[in-house]
């Protein structure tokens, strides 16, 4: 099941460019670009804490877990 990371919605929503809040939150433009892409496998739960911090958010605001589709089973009838 993926996870859909809205991190760009957000800081549109609070009006933060990307480049001030990887300033604030201590990591490079390249990786935030990534993580708001949904580019990343994981991230530190320190960053998510910062960056909820940063936007006064909750970590359920910024990440949605998007359910996979059923597989369609043939079941031979």
């Amino acid at each position: 099941m993926p996870i859909k990371i809205h991190l760009d919605m957000l800081l549109v929503q609070r009006k933060v460019k990307s480049k001030d809040l990887a300033q604030a939150i201590g990591i490079t433009e390249q990786n935030l670009s990534l993580l708001k892409q949904g580019k990343v496998k994981g991230f530190r739960l320190s960053t998510l804490e910062a960056i909820c911090l940063y936007l006064d958010c909750q970590p359920g605001d910024l990440l949605q877990l998007v359910p996979a589709e059923p597989d369609t089973v043939d079941d031979g009838e």
